[in-house]
């Protein structure tokens, strides 16, 4: 490593000390150094949603506001894993998601900060790139220099994604000289689990067991699920930790929680199911499609409360969270519920999701002397 590389990586890599609750058994586990890239201590208020039934009361974690390309929960698994890529020198990263993923454009972004490259296979309706309308968070992936694969919509992690990283990551290694870190959807893996530890030493430092009895919060890979209501079992299962799931089912997240708790050597102490309560029946159309009812309700959000939530993501949680509160709400563990807003505001840039056709709210007043009628 040059005198240069070794300079940078001094400034960028930062010890990581754990929380004290952190136990002798998982010390084994834990990162060494992070990266500092989020906007923390993210503010926790009230939040007035008119649908909200009584009893219940709701506040927001404000994790969409962990920076401005940046923002979301995704950037709080970079910090460790980017920080693992600094470490083994890599100078490339390589991740899959969705075409408007959260996670591949916070990457592609942290990447690019650190001076890295990256390269997205981005899961597409398409194989014709022409047809590729680049708005949202894909504007981002490019204009941060992204190198992009588009991959069967239906593509899996394991059949399909996992073996095209790894040829591509043995590709530049042989013919490039580049190396390449691997980062699985939405960063979740050992890892990225440490993220959202620190979220919870976090929601610990701001009171959250004392004024709170419920998280609840959008699922589309398990990270999220993992790192809280780990540390929430940890700390002394103060909490209902509820994860909305936004695709695939509760089976699926159940099971990459209980492979997390096995790589931390926890499986034989916990059960995903006793820890964690998945939130099933929300994912409505599919990943990353709506819903009439769906939208309407992301943008009566928006309009009566100014918090902006997206389609894909934090849209159906708090759908599915109102609707539970109503429906079934012995789920919860009592009445005060802290929902986490996780971020996915650019994936709102294409307004017609949410306004195919209304226009209502817009009038022409070219002509002074006319006034237009007022609503």
């Amino acid at each position: 490593m040059s005198s240069l590389a070794r300079a940078c990586n001094y400034k960028v890599l930062v010890p990581y000390e754990p929380p004290s609750w952190i136990g002798p058994a998982l010390l084994p586990q834990v990162p060494s150094h992070r990266v500092t890239l989020a906007r923390t201590n993210t503010p926790i208020h009230e939040w007035k949603l008119a649908t909200t039934p009584a009893p219940f009361s709701l506040a927001i974690k404000r994790d969409d506001m962990t920076g401005s390309t940046l923002s979301g929960n995704k950037v709080r698994k970079l910090e460790f894993l980017l920080a693992d890529a600094k470490k083994k020198q890599c100078t490339a990263v390589i991740t899959c998601g969705g075409l408007q993923s959260n996670h591949c454009r916070a990457t592609a972004i942290a990447a690019r900060e650190l001076g890295m490259d990256s390269y997205l296979f981005l899961r597409s309706p398409t194989n014709d790139p022409n047809s590729i309308k680049f708005d949202g968070n894909l504007l981002l992936d490019r204009m941060v220099g992204a190198k992009i694969f588009l991959v069967p919509l239906k593509a899996s992690q394991a059949r399909d994604l996992q073996p095209r990283m790894d040829r591509l990551t043995r590709e530049l290694k042989d013919r490039c000289h580049v190396t390449a870190y691997p980062i699985p959807i939405g960063g979740s893996n050992l890892v990225g689990f440490w993220g959202y530890v620190e979220a919870f030493r976090e929601l610990l430092n701001q009171g959250v067991p004392d004024d709170y009895t419920d998280l609840v919060f959008a699922c589309g890979s398990g990270g999220t699920a993992s790192g809280l209501s780990v540390a929430n079992q940890l700390t002394g299962n103060r909490l209902g930790v509820h994860a909305v799931a936004v695709c695939d089912d509760k089976n699926y997240f159940y099971g990459h929680v209980n492979e997390t708790l096995r790589g931390l050597g926890l499986l034989n102490e916990y059960k995903a199911e006793d820890i964690l309560d998945v939130i099933d029946g929300y994912k409505g159309r599919g990943y990353g499609l709506s819903t009439d009812e769906e939208l309407d309700f992301v943008s009566s959000v928006s309009k009566t409360t100014g918090i902006l939530l997206d389609p894909t993501y934090t849209g159906k949680a708090a759908f599915g969270m109102i609707n539970e509160m109503r429906l079934r709400p012995e789920r919860f563990r009592g009445k005060k519920v802290l929902f986490i807003h996780t971020g996915g505001v650019f994936g709102l840039f294409d307004g017609r999701q949410i306004f195919p056709k209304d226009r209502h709210g817009i009038k022409t007043w070219f002509d002074l002397d006319n006034i237009p009628e007022i609503d």
